[in-house]
């Protein structure tokens, strides 16, 4: 056979597996929603509270990092300031809160490895 005629059945496959990957996340996540709207964030909330005021690395499902003070937390939000400028991040999304890594001297660490 021709090896020509492999190439679009494994790209086939590649976008199949893909669909299915991103459908499968996004009903996870959906489903993590609806349990808190049900049942409430407190956990999440508690746990943000005590990191207020403090320089913080904050992680979403996506995979997304949001660096910042912690100013203010809600019921439904975090409320960060970096460079002075104020962003608000929800609950319903974060996943990892933790304190910004300093190193021995008590000075940031210029890369956070995760």
């Amino acid at each position: 056979m021709n090896p020509g005629m492999y190439i679009p059945i494994i790209v086939m496959w590649i976008v199949i597996f893909w669909m299915i990957y991103t459908q499968r996340q996004s009903l996870i996540v959906k489903k993590l929603i609806e349990k808190r709207k049900r049942e409430g964030n407190k956990e999440m909330k508690e746990l943000a509270m005590k990191f207020l005021e403090k320089d913080c690395v904050i992680y979403s499902f996506n995979n997304q990092q949001f660096q910042g003070v912690i100013k203010e937390v809600t019921d439904g939000a975090i409320l960060i300031e970096k460079d002075e400028k104020l962003e608000a991040i929800n609950l319903d999304f974060v996943v990892r809160i933790r304190e910004y890594p300093k190193n021995k001297k008590g000075k940031k660490v210029s890369v956070v490895w995760d």
